[in-house]
């Protein structure tokens, strides 16, 4: 009996350094990356020899030997980078035991780094068929995110990927992890249908907020930096801010202070123009210059100091393109306008090319969503009021409706890692 106990305690010790080993996978991040994988490196040669500390006798049963197989493949696999080694100990830890869900999901994770998406989709799936499993729905999820870049059913292959990521959820609604997964495969549809639809932000940011509930998901640097992307595309500037910062705290390495130093640039340049145009002489003449345009009867007209806080619904109000703002980001666009009462406001528009709009321009803007914007930030006040509309056929340019081919689905990665 004791023979037996101490069997399992070698077995059950082996376990725990392999999760050992992929919790500081997750949770350490130095400035230097190098680092990071020098470390692993020499965590993962321990767990090694912990694993061959166990007696061949242990070992050779078939039942035994997959297991071993499986976790000198899952040990070997801690590493960045695809390993042979890693993919073959894992292949016959399946052949060896086909029930062994880990072991097909850490097959499929060392055959995408391989860069085989399909063979990793079936290593997945068979994984999935042995029942129910939130890590293997999340990392399905994940691999069909990577799987649609390119991919003419890109849209579908990004939808399977919302499903399996709420699957996961229901598996575990408390399981920070797959909330983050969910908000990762929103911020995804956001880009991919155009990134004009809002409400997938709105499923996004509420996604991370359930996720950030869970105190294993508040070391993961990702979690902040996906966040406040959302918020930087919701306009949330001042959330953006913070947790980027928090995100450049977490992980050095991450590129969240050159975010930071975007979205302030940006700021300032929306600063400056709004001074200088606040008072310009022009105003008065570009004001009088807004001629009523032919809309439904429906909408009542407005200028933007009667705007309400968010959607205006049945509302259009008139604009003059005063300038385009050049920024780092592709995505919005940034115009300066003003309307009949002279009052400047910042326009941002989502999913169009960057010469659908051009200065001089007479801009209706129907159901308008507006914003005034107060925060401060290291000791500087912004103060500027913003209008957004969520689709392009909110947009008259010249009481014309935008070209349909204007719209464009932007490129941009939406989350830091898949």
């Amino acid at each position: 009996m004791s023979d037996q106990n101490g069997e399992e305690d070698l077995w059950a010790k082996v376990t725990k350094a392999v999760d050992d080993l992929y919790n500081l996978r997750d949770t350490y991040f130095p400035a230097n990356p190098d680092e990071k994988v020098f470390v692993l490196q020499k965590e993962s040669d321990l767990a090694l020899n912990l694993l061959d500390s166990i007696p061949f006798e242990q070992r050779k049963l078939p039942m035994q030997r997959a297991t071993y197989e499986y976790l000198r493949g899952k040990i070997l696999d801690v590493i960045p980078d695809y390993r042979k080694e890693a993919e073959d100990h894992l292949s016959k830890a399946v052949k060896l035991n086909p029930s062994l869900a880990d072991a097909w999901l850490c097959l499929g994770n060392s055959i995408w780094k391989k860069g085989d998406l399909l063979s990793a989709k079936n290593c997945l799936n068979l994984a999935l068929s042995k029942g129910p499993n939130k890590k293997i729905l999340c990392q399905l999820s994940m691999l069909e995110r990577r799987m649609s870049q390119g991919a003419e059913n890109q849209s579908e292959l990004i939808e399977e990927s919302i499903q399996h990521a709420k699957e996961a959820i229901t598996l575990d609604v408390k399981d920070g992890h797959s909330w983050y997964n969910l908000g990762n495969a929103c911020l995804t549809s956001f880009f991919v249908m155009g990134a004009w639809d809002h409400s997938k932000l709105l499923q996004s940011l509420k996604a991370y907020q359930n996720a950030e509930k869970d105190e294993r998901m508040r070391s993961n640097p990702d979690l902040y930096f996906n966040c406040a992307t959302v918020n930087k595309y919701l306009e949330n500037y001042e959330r953006a801010l913070s947790g980027f910062e928090a995100a450049a705290s977490k992980d050095p390495s991450l590129n969240a202070n050159e975010e930071v130093k975007k979205i302030l640039s940006l700021l300032d340049k929306l600063d400056i123009l709004l001074k200088a145009n606040a008072k310009a002489k022009r105003l008065a003449s570009l004001a009088s210059s807004l001629t009523a345009v032919n809309w439904t009867s429906s909408y009542k007209m407005a200028s933007v100091d009667l705007l309400s806080e968010g959607l205006n619904k049945a509302t259009a109000i008139l604009g003059k393109v005063l300038s385009f703002v050049k920024h780092d980001s592709g995505t919005p666009l940034y115009y300066l306008l003003c309307d009949s009462d002279q009052i400047c406001f910042i326009l941002s528009v989502y999913g169009i090319r960057n010469d659908a709009i051009r200065e001089g321009d007479q801009l209706t803007l129907l159901e308008p969503n507006y914003r005034y914007v107060n925060f401060s930030w290291n000791g500087k006040c912004y103060q500027f009021k913003s209008v957004r509309v969520d689709f392009l056929e909110q947009v008259l340019v010249n009481g014309k409706g935008l070209p349909a081919n204007q719209a464009v689905c932007t490129s941009i990665h939406a989350q830091h890692k898949p």
